[in-house]
């Protein structure tokens, strides 16, 4: 009788729970004064991070140079090979050094140790032995260690590299406590991100300057209505008064528009006015504030759905016109009702 092979799922599931569980053991097994010393070298780096591996472990130190960098402290990944042909250059005074080396005997990491030395900087080795020529070379060493790969024959860097990549987030995470860094001072960062949008899109980088909108009279009968919508394109015309000091006095959209035909009878339709189809005193947000704030605005009008905002500068001058389509756009929304 022959056994059941697994499933590829529970063949996953293995795999990941291999890799959990070496991160879980690495972190019983952590040593609290290294660990110590190397977030108190971090906290006081002065200049900037390299982060270098070879292989997997490159790989890994690419990662780890990324997430430092996102958080706020300068990093780069320097590959060893270069680094020993004219790029040990990047390296200045007061740079904190990384290096990952999960047997600890990486010949190109361990030729790096004495030209980084002289240079000054301080040196974090994530390893796999800290018995090693690499852990005994560094200020500090910090145990990376895996018992066994999450492959079936042991061979394939999956676990170690798991557990190497998990304690470079870890210290980067801690840094960013020490320095108190805040979501504001994240987004920063991340202007292309989600929070990074929500905290520094201001609604004058979507709007649309209200020199791409001609305003109307009040007295424009349906049919210049009707043109205006079309020669712009954009869903919506602003209604100002002759008598006003560019002060809007309506808006109107495309929905205004289909609600104005759909209320009054065909044979009245000739005689509609903009005046008749605008909304009226609409609500309006000025340039300086946050996106995210326009859209909550939006949402919390009862009257009806707001998918256009008037925008105004300090002074209450119409200055453009916000569209809940550009903030979709900007990816700050995930959709938007038609129905204007």
């Amino acid at each position: 009788m022959t056994s059941k092979k697994p499933s590829n799922t529970q063949e996953v599931v293995q795999a990941l729970l291999q890799e959990a569980s070496a991160i879980t053991d690495a972190a019983h097994r952590l040593d609290a004064k290294s660990v110590d010393l190397a977030v108190e070298i971090l906290e006081h780096c002065k200049s900037k991070v390299i982060v270098s591996g070879v292989g997997k472990s490159g790989i890994v130190a690419r990662k780890i140079a990324a997430t430092f960098s996102s958080v706020g402290l300068v990093a780069l990944y320097l590959n060893p090979l270069d680094a020993l042909h004219g790029d040990l250059g990047v390296v200045a005074a007061g740079d904190v050094v990384i290096l990952l080396s999960n047997s600890g005997e990486t010949q190109e990491i361990q030729a790096m140790i004495p030209h980084l030395r002289s240079r000054g900087s301080k040196l974090i080795a994530i390893v796999g032995k800290v018995d090693s020529s690499v852990g005994r070379g560094c200020d500090v060493a910090i145990d990376a260690g895996a018992s066994i790969e999450a492959d079936p024959h042991n061979i394939v860097p999956t676990a170690s590299t798991a557990v190497a990549m998990a304690i470079g987030d870890a210290l980067a995470t801690v840094w960013m406590q020490r320095r108190n860094i805040s979501a504001d001072d994240f987004a920063i960062n991340h202007p292309g991100g989600q929070l990074g949008k929500k905290l520094t899109l201001l609604v004058r980088d979507l709007m649309i300057p209200i020199e791409r909108i001609a305003p109307m009279k009040t007295s424009a009968p349906l049919v210049e209505v009707v043109e205006e919508l079309t020669r712009y394109g954009i869903g919506t015309v602003w209604v100002l008064d002759p008598t006003s000091k560019n002060k809007i006095d309506g808006l109107i959209t495309d929905g205004d528009l289909r609600r104005a035909l759909r209320t009054h009878a065909t044979e009245k339709w000739s005689t509609l006015t903009a005046a008749d189809i605008m909304t009226k005193d609409p609500l309006t947000i000025e340039n300086s504030v946050l996106a995210i704030d326009a859209m909550k605005r939006m949402e919390r009008n009862n009257k009806k759905a707001v998918s256009v905002l008037p925008v105004v500068g300090a002074d209450g001058k119409v200055v453009g016109v916000l569209r809940l389509h550009d903030l979709v756009q900007a990816g700050l929304v995930e959709q938007a009702s038609e129905e204007q």
